[in-house]
């Protein structure tokens, strides 16, 4: 039988973004194994439930951390050991580590795939970020079969300057049917269930909360709107290490009444199908895969501008594109998305029309010709 090993800095990310993968694989007879770190019980009791073994294995998501050193010589013996014919890796601590243990595995004839989920150098990125990802990255193309991208800036900059065989793919796959438009009948009982009426205008932010994904921008567009919109509510689908930072921001903004924190949630097709509109705040994206999510259930979006949220979103066409920190641009995007039912409308039919390009069924055929089967 063969086997696969699939890896990443934490198993999350293998629960959120990899299921479909392992399904495709396990269709063919594949066994699939994971490392990577345990860190299910911040989420809410997400499962990795769905493979057929599983290595705890301490990464951290410090390049630089010693205790990476423990979590290289455990991953070498288990690539050494496990005779896998794939190994596939992301996250950028998981590959490079992936990439120095497997050295030996695919002298042997096991093939050496990475997934860049984003690259942390970007038009437009930090120079520390170029400083020290991007000679790292370049380099450690090279010890790979694949280097898969999920966006076009990504793909293009790769194929020019890393020595690998590059590929592009539509993200990860989201499933159309969980995520998708929903009656109005069923949409008074999800609001009901959350604790919203029919007058709320509901906005959603769903992410981990931390610096990147920037979601204090949102609570002080918030505070500008609270008294321009009456009914105003905006929920925060994640958990971080921000959290008590924004709960703070929240209470100093008097938005106590209208900003609620839910929390991780494995439920989003129960949240995300009754809310108006969704916002990303992200500093940096990959893609947003948030954001097809919501374009799937015909809600329309306002994001920041960055490479991810570009390539999904065509300013006033499926929703808006702000600057990052340009906090009175996106409170008058949101005004005006609640004032005109019909722009509303208009950009949450063509959204679903670009969200469709990211489905699993695409992405499954991606990786179904990236695999070679």
């Amino acid at each position: 039988m063969k086997k696969v090993l699939l890896v990443a800095t934490v198993q999350s990310h293998i629960c959120q973004f990899h299921k479909p993968l392992v399904e495709i694989l396990h269709e063919r007879g594949i066994e699939v194994h994971v490392a990577a770190r345990n860190n299910l019980a911040e989420k809410n009791g997400l499962q990795l439930d769905f493979v057929d073994k599983v290595f705890d294995v301490p990464f951290q998501r410090s390049p630089i951390s010693f205790r990476n050193i423990k979590a290289y010589k455990m991953l070498k013996r288990i690539i050494n050991e496990g005779e896998y014919d794939i190994i596939h890796c992301n996250t950028p601590v998981g590959g490079i580590l992936t990439r120095m243990a497997a050295k030996k595995a695919r002298r042997k004839g096991a093939k050496v795939f990475y997934t860049a989920h984003g690259f942390h150098f970007y038009k437009g990125a930090p120079l520390k970020n170029w400083l020290l990802w991007y000679p790292i990255e370049k380099h450690f193309a090279k010890r790979c079969d694949k280097l898969i991208t999920i966006n076009e800036e990504d793909c293009n900059l790769a194929k020019k300057k890393f020595k690998a065989e590059v590929v592009h793919m539509h993200g990860v796959g989201v499933d159309i049917k969980r995520f998708h438009p929903i009656a109005d009948t069923e949409n008074i009982k999800l609001r009901e269930a959350e604790g919203l009426s029919q007058s709320d205008f509901v906005i959603l932010c769903v992410g981990e909360l931390n610096a990147n994904k920037n979601q204090k921008m949102l609570i002080s567009a918030a505070a500008l709107l609270k008294d321009k919109i009456a009914d105003l509510k905006v929920l925060f689908a994640g958990n971080g290490d921000k959290e008590r930072e924004l709960k703070a921001q929240t209470e100093s903004c008097g938005l106590n009444g209208v900003v609620k924190f839910l929390g991780y949630r494995k439920d989003l097709e129960n949240i995300i199908p009754f809310i108006d509109l969704g916002v990303s705040c992200s500093k940096r994206e990959g893609l947003g895969l948030n954001l097809i999510e919501i374009m799937l259930c015909k809600k329309p979006v306002i994001a920041t501008k960055n490479r991810g949220h570009n390539e999904l979103i065509e300013n006033g066409v499926n929703g808006y594109l702000v600057d990052s920190g340009n906090v009175s641009d996106m409170a008058e995007k949101v005004k005006e998305i609640y004032e005109n039912n019909g722009l509303r409308s208009e950009m949450a039919e063509n959204g679903y029309e670009v969200a469709l390009r990211y489905s699993k069924e695409t992405v499954n055929e991606e990786l179904v010709d990236i695999y070679g089967f």
